[in-house]
Order: C-alpha cells, then sequence, then structure tokens
C-alpha cells in the first residue's frame, strides 16, 4: 500500500507566517475551535434583542459559535488582519466637524476588501497545499457565520476592546479580519490579553449611546447599524445624533488611545476613491443612480444601494446649517421616486423649518 505522508504541522505553521506576509497580512495566528464562553454572549446578546433586524444572526443557530457545524472536521482556525487605514485622506475628526460634509467610514473609502481578502487567503491556502498536500478547508471574510473577533482574539492577534472591536497593541484596531478553517492541527498561538485598563474613552464618544456599557454593543443604536444594515426608516430619536455621518462610524475608534500605533494600508486599492474622504453633503446628494451605480460598484458601499444612500443624506443635510445650498439639495429631492428618501428629506426640511419635534439643542 502507498505510504500516507503525515504532515509536519510545525513546518507548515513556520511556513504559513511568511507566506501571509508575502500576501499583505499584517499578522497571522492560530486557534483552536473552542468558543464556549463566546457562544453564552451571543446567546445573551441575541436574546436581549441587540441583533436589531439582523434576523441571520439568530437564523444560523450555533454555526457560527462551533466552527466544525459550518465545515465539518475543522480543527483550528487560521486568523488574519489586514490594515486599511488609507494614507493621505482629510483628516477624519476634521471631516466630522464640518457639518456641510459627508463622513464616510474610513474603511469604506476605498475597493471593497470582500473580494481582495477572499483571493488572498484562498492564495494562502493553496500554498499550504503545495507542502502540506491536500486537506480540508474555507475561507472567510464576512462571508459567513464566523465570530471573526473572538478567533482573533483567541489566535493572539488582539483583544476586544470596550467597543467591542479588535485590538492590536502594535496596530490599534484600523484592520479587516479574515480566517481560514482548516482540518490540519496546526500549533495554536496563545491568546492575546486585554490592555483597555481603566480607559473607557469609547464609550462617552458613540454619538447614539449604543456602548451601553463596558463590552456592550446595542446594535440597534449603533449608526453603522442604522446607515448599512437597517433597510427601512432611521429612528427619528436618533437622526438628529447621527450628525453626517452617512456610512457607517468610526467615533469609537477614533477616541482610542491605541490607534496612535496604527498603521497606513500598504494594498493601493484601500486608497480614497472619488473623493469620498471629505466629500460635500449636497453634492452627493445630486447624483443620479447612474452615477451611483458607476462610482460605487466595487466598493463596500454599494451594498445598500441608491435608495438607503439617498436616505442616510437627508439625514445628515437635516443635520446641516440652514445655507441655500443645504435647503436647495432638500428641495430637489422633496418628491422623490422612494417613499423613503421623502420621508426623510421631510423629517431634514422640517427641522431646518424649526417645526421639528427634536428636542432643543439636538440640532
Amino acid at each position: 500500500m502507498p505510504e500516507t505522508r503525515t504532515p509536519d504541522t510545525a513546518a507548515i505553521k513556520r511556513l504559513l507566517a511568511s507566506e501571509a506576509a508575502a500576501l499583505g497580512f499584517s499578522q497571522v495566528g492560530v486557534t483552536d475551535i473552542d468558543l464556549a464562553q463566546d457562544e453564552l454572549h451571543l446567546d445573551h446578546w441575541l436574546a436581549d434583542g441587540r441583533h436589531g433586524e439582523m434576523g441571520y444572526m439568530a437564523r444560523h443557530g450555533t454555526k457560527r459559535s462551533r466552527p466544525a457545524e459550518l465545515l465539518p472536521g475543522t480543527r483550528r482556525v487560521i486568523s488574519v488582519r489586514m490594515d486599511y487605514w488609507p494614507p493621505a485622506t482629510r483628516d477624519a475628526q476634521a471631516v466630522l466637524d464640518d457639518p456641510a460634509l459627508a463622513y464616510v467610514s474610513r474603511y469604506a473609502l476605498g475597493r471593497d476588501y470582500h473580494k481582495l481578502m477572499r483571493k488572498a487567503l484562498a492564495q494562502l491556502a493553496a500554498r499550504l497545499e503545495a507542502v502540506a498536500g491536500p486537506f480540508g478547508h474555507r475561507v472567510f471574510v464576512d462571508s459567513a457565520p464566523v465570530l471573526e473577533k473572538a478567533l482573533a482574539r483567541n489566535a493572539g492577534l488582539g483583544w476586544i476592546g470596550k467597543h467591542t472591536n479588535l485590538i492590536a497593541r502594535d496596530a490599534g484596531s484600523w484592520f479587516f479580519l479574515g480566517e481560514i478553517y482548516t482540518t490540519l492541527e496546526l500549533p495554536v498561538d496563545a491568546p492575546a490579553t486585554a490592555h483597555c485598563g481603566t480607559c473607557s474613552a469609547c464609550i462617552p464618544a458613540c454619538p447614539t449611546g449604543a456602548i451601553t456599557a463596558p463590552f456592550q454593543l446595542d446594535a440597534r443604536r449603533c449608526i453603522s447599524y442604522l446607515t448599512i444594515e437597517l433597510h427601512g426608516p432611521i429612528p427619528e430619536a436618533l437622526r438628529p445624533a447621527i450628525g453626517n455621518r452617512i456610512y457607517g462610524c468610526d467615533d469609537c475608534q477614533l477616541v482610542c488611545p491605541w490607534n496612535k500605533f496604527a498603521r497606513d494600508a500598504h494594498h493601493p486599492d484601500f486608497r480614497a476613491r472619488h473623493a469620498l474622504d471629505a466629500p460635500r453633503l449636497s453634492e452627493l446628494f445630486a447624483w443620479s443612480e447612474a452615477d451611483f451605480d458607476a462610482r460605487m460598484r466595487g466598493s463596500a458601499i454599494y451594498r445598500i444601494g441608491y435608495e438607503r444612500w439617498l436616505r442616510n443624506i437627508a439625514v445628515a443635510l437635516g443635520n446641516a446649517p440652514s445655507t441655500p445650498e443645504t435647503l436647495a439639495a432638500l428641495r430637489s429631492r422633496a418628491d422623490d421616486a422612494s417613499a423613503l428618501v421623502r420621508e426623510h428629506v421631510s423629517w431634514a426640511m422640517a427641522r431646518h423649518a424649526g417645526v421639528s419635534d427634536q428636542p432643543a439643542g439636538c440640532r
């Protein structure tokens, strides 16, 4: 009978680091698949309804916290990070402080990271197979029910901060995560230890109070959820606090002291496109659907679609100064074909007319 080759897992693990770096990943680690404590945390979060309209979070059941249910035979998870902070962009806080400008979360300024990272992860798996021989694996980048932050923490990439994002001591939190589930029983790395200490700057920094306590996030109040995941009307009570954030929110990361160690993205695809680092709200609101399709295709923003794009900008215009530019932009879509857009435009115009029922001082 032919001799069965036993993979040298220690050698494969050594190869992993060099190959991951060659493919543009900033860090890589390996962990086992024990997520029992994180599963309890997830169950409580779902039971409290904090996932909002993200029904898929509950529908996936235990697949998210039990990797072998997603890929039978999974023994290890390879976790990687890729830095995304776009170089040569307008200062983020300066954009937030100018209500005539639109703020786009810094991760979405360039091209969509999903395809880029999935391709690199597939290449990484192929390079490992060239040495180890064929093995079972699947690659993931926000593409399946995966507890990516818990796995990354267990693989030594960083700790989950009080804002619930992953933080690396030497790189802050401006990075993407990806995973390879594998049947290879590679040596594991030590989990990361937490270093938030007594700092809680991220909690009061959240404009909508979505960080309800350390390590507790209510997605229903999170601006990223409201501007990206929510399909219908944005709750009126939360609209003033959204300010000029039209896609996502970075406030909790902007105040994190560990981000002084953040690194610029190396990959050119993460550079800002179409001047989205500091665009004027009125100019974005004037885009036609064809403009949106042409400019946002290939961007993470494209997934929300044109209607929600206009919805979000209408809210930001409602929070903008009552200038002729702002009012003209809103009037131009008062009769928009979308009822969702019309409702948000009506709300915004009412704020500028001074007849909104929002509490004083919220503007």
